[in-house]
């Protein structure tokens, strides 16, 4: 992780009152963005890692192709060692001042780790918080969904990751081993059977 990279974030005593939840939030996403957007500035990623007031603005797109989703797992070159050897549905990262705003990043993200012969076309999901662990404490997931309606996708970063279309039960299978995002994403998008 480079520490002195500059990540787009907000306080997050201006996003919402109280503590927050854990999960998706669709309610008043919308409303929460624009609040974000309008007090953001950048800091330092070395200083923002340990500051759980401050959260972390990541566009997080999950790629979608009919009732398949795109799953990835992260390998050990991988930037983060909190996330070695996770599974992921999301592909996003962090907001720099290069990027332009929030679908500046995420294109930029999208570019980096897949090889599409198509720009997404994105919806905004709903908001992704988990105060719960290291890595959601300080980051505020901004969930976007993408069809990638019959195209291929594939993994441009292969030495970081590997990826397919996965159905919901070798999703669900990968489940214990997806990082805590990946999972509330699932939980939300196809809640298991009971």
């Amino acid at each position: 992780m480079a520490d002195d990279e500059l990540v787009l974030g907000a306080p997050r005593a201006l996003l919402w009152e109280g503590d927050g939840w854990r999960g998706i939030r669709e309610e008043g996403a919308q409303e929460i963005v624009a609040r974000a957007l309008g007090a953001a500035s950048f800091r330092r990623r070395g200083e923002a890692e340990h500051d759980p007031g401050w959260k972390q603005l990541i566009p997080y797109v999950v790629v979608r192709d009919g009732a398949a989703v795109f799953l990835m797992r992260r390998t050990r070159a991988g930037g983060d060692e909190r996330l070695h050897e996770r599974f992921t549905i999301g592909v996003g990262g962090h907001v720099n001042p290069g990027d332009l705003g929030i679908a500046g990043a995420l294109l930029r993200e999208w570019h980096e780790e897949l090889a599409t012969a198509f720009d997404p076309e994105v919806r905004l999901l709903g908001l992704l918080n988990d105060d719960g662990d290291s890595v959601g404490a300080v980051h505020l997931g901004l969930v976007y969904e993408a069809d990638a309606r019959g195209r291929p996708v594939t993994i441009r970063e292969t030495d970081k990751l590997g990826g397919a279309f996965a159905g919901v039960d070798e999703l669900w299978s990968a489940y214990d081993r997806m990082e805590t995002w990946s999972q509330l994403l699932l939980e939300h998008l196809l809640p298991r059977a009971r």
